[in-house]
């Protein structure tokens, strides 16, 4: 692990201190907790960003996110972010499916 210094409101450090007491565990370990969970949400975010925007496939939104293919297609349903599927889409996940199944 790397150790990353970061600056907050010294709300934001009660808050971290109460929910140390409350679940009986370091402060540390509930703000790496809260910043693993941040991270992956707000990748999953921008990926659906970019994929409602036409600027990646659905299988490099995947990708990015850091999810399969189905887990971002349910991510998808949860947040209401409509399927936007071409041929072209199509066979761009074919070749990234098949090239990253050869390797």
């Amino acid at each position: 692990m790397e150790v990353l210094s970061v600056r907050v409101p010294k709300e934001v450090r009660e808050w971290l201190e109460e929910l140390a007491k409350l679940e009986g565990r370091d402060r540390a370990e509930i703000v790496r907790d809260i910043l693993v969970s941040g991270v992956r949400e707000r990748r999953v975010k921008i990926a659906l960003k970019l994929y409602s925007e036409g600027k990646v496939t659905l299988w490099k939104a995947a990708e990015l996110a850091g999810l399969s293919l189905w887990e971002i297609i349910e991510e998808m349903e949860k947040r209401g972010v409509e399927l936007q599927y071409s041929l072209k889409e199509l066979e761009e996940d074919l070749r990234a499916a098949l090239s990253e199944g050869s390797s």
